[in-house]
């Protein structure tokens, strides 16, 4: 009788807990049903922009379509030109320097290295027309560039060199009569192909997420939930949330995951314990890269070689240039592991003139945080480094002058010496050139953001916790169960584990001695 109340007690207390963990997985998934309730609708335009009269005129320049949209868009012009896409710049605190204008302006990277030398090109993304040098206007609201955002035809493409204009093969009344919510078209355009091509910089934005599958991208799947970039960059007055890392100092106007899934997304609280010092990126994105190649490495040293006294470029099995006489050697990857730092959403930045150790690597972009941090999680990153110019007196990177805008104007794209270029460039950003130059070792760190894989692809403990070669092998500060090993630690848990053991033996040792003494005693 007693087993058999035993054995009904044990088989109810499973099922109470398969109960249980089912209630818990199910929980676990409400944050993706909301999603994908939220986001199932599309919103289409409330109106039809074909209809206005105003868009039905012949447009012969794109200010004429800006002049359109603002006689009905009030203030809508005054918005943009408080933005970053408009100035590219905006103030910031940065550690050691102060209250500074941080952006495009003042910022260097080591990909084409800064716009002041390339602003017929680098501009083509600028939010704004004829952006080609300092006298572009940036109090003329005519100059606004409404269709490369709103733009749902998908005919609309800025030119290349043309300082933010319009292709020539652009009809301006077909796209201002097809306007609506931004796409992912409208945002891949600039920020897929930054650094001169798909994939060049990030690593976690290319083409492949025009029209992503859940295997490249959960979120933006177009045979899921189908978000689109201003689903979570979203915009108060033109200013959009989500401050890229490698222009943005401060942790502020950041987009986080926790913003939709919370900060306890899971039904294991071993997970969500992770969550306090992992990022979720660390877990959920195994893999960078997954379609197309992205940049690795850039050496600008060796660019100039001719062949048959005429540039030339050299491609690998992926189509992607492996050198070219104008920018040099290069080296790409594919389906990559992230790297991990610890990161509290705060940095530095390599601003022009500053000055640097060139015995070492420089961070242009160095990301703070550590272990002792309560702010700093592990993130995962992607690190490109590269090999550029420098003025060997000085001790600071050289802006050169890329772009030639006619001939004999220094621009090494076109007359590949590098003397002409760092003086011409240099000129542009106002700060002297010794006439001599050399190359350095540069380092920019991206964090990796997109690119969310399914669950079932998701980082396994085992690929972290462990001594062969994990994926966190090379982040320290820190003890990681499986992976370190400390004498003290694995005595104390050996003696914890020991202890327990023996009070299980002793507590079951005296049930069973108690037992029987009160038998003996025919006690009730």
């Amino acid at each position: 009788m007693k087993k058999g109340a035993l054995t009904v007690i044990m088989l109810g207390a499973i099922i109470a807990l398969m109960f249980t963990a089912l209630q818990k997985d199910r929980s676990g998934n409400v944050p993706q049903e909301k999603l994908k309730s939220r986001y199932a609708h599309k919103v289409n335009a409330s109106v039809d922009h074909s209809l206005f009269q105003q868009l039905k005129k012949k447009f012969t320049k794109p200010q004429e379509v800006t002049a359109a949209c603002i006689s009905c868009h009030n203030g809508r012009a005054a918005e943009v030109m408080q933005t970053t896409h408009w100035n590219w710049e905006r103030s910031e605190y940065i550690a050691g320097k102060g209250i500074r204008p941080l952006g495009k302006k003042n910022v260097l990277n080591n990909f084409c290295i800064g716009i002041s030398g390339n602003k017929q090109s680098c501009n083509k993304c600028h939010a704004g027309y004829g952006y080609a040098d300092s006298k572009f206007n940036f109090k003329d609201s005519l100059n606004v560039d409404c269709l490369a955002c709103h733009d749902n035809s998908s005919t609309y493409i800025k030119a290349s060199g043309g300082a933010g204009m319009p292709d020539s093969s652009v009809n301006l009344n077909t796209v201002a009569q097809h306007v609506g919510k931004p796409q992912r078209t409208n945002c891949g355009t600039c920020h897929f192909f930054g650094g001169g091509g798909n994939n060049v910089k990030h690593g976690d934005l290319e083409k492949a997420l025009f029209d992503p599958s859940r295997e490249i991208d959960v979120h933006m799947a177009s045979d899921g939930i189908d978000m689109q970039c201003v689903d979570c960059h979203t915009a108060e007055q033109h200013q959009m949330l989500g401050k890229m890392y490698s222009v943005s100092s401060m942790n502020r106007g950041r987009v986080e995951c926790e913003q939709c899934h919370t900060g306890m997304p899971h039904a294991d609280d071993v997970l969500n314990n992770h969550t306090l010092k992992v990022a979720c990126q660390s877990c959920h994105i195994p893999t960078y890269a997954k379609v197309n190649p992205t940049k690795l490495y850039w050496d600008w040293s060796t660019a100039g070689r001719m062949r048959d006294g005429k540039p030339y470029e050299e491609t690998d099995s992926n189509g992607v240039d492996v050198y070219m006489s104008i920018k040099g050697s290069f080296q790409w990857g594919k389906q990559l592991t992230p790297d991990y730092i610890w990161f509290n959403g705060t940095a530095s930045h390599y601003l022009v003139g500053d000055t640097f150790d060139p015995s070492r690597p420089l961070k242009l972009n160095e990301l703070f945080g550590s272990y002792r941090d309560p702010d700093a999680k592990i993130y995962p990153v992607k690190i490109h480094r590269a090999r550029q110019i420098y003025d060997t007196e000085h001790h600071y990177l050289i802006q050169p002058k890329t772009f030639s805008s006619k001939p004999g104007d220094g621009g090494y794209w076109k007359e590949f010496n590098w003397q002409r270029a760092s003086e011409e460039g240099m000129k542009l950003v106002n700060l002297p050139y010794s006439g001599k130059y050399g190359f350095v070792e540069t380092e920019m760190y991206w964090p990796v953001n997109h690119m969310v894989s399914p669950k079932n692809k998701t980082v396994k403990c085992t690929e972290c916790h462990t001594r062969d070669n994990g994926r966190l092998a090379h982040l320290g500060g820190f003890y990681l169960p499986g992976r370190d090993y400390n004498p003290w630690v694995e005595w104390l848990g050996g003696g914890c584990i020991a202890l327990t053991l023996a009070g299980v033996v002793l507590h079951g040792g005296a049930r069973i001695v108690m037992g029987r003494k009160r038998k003996g005693s025919n006690l009730p």
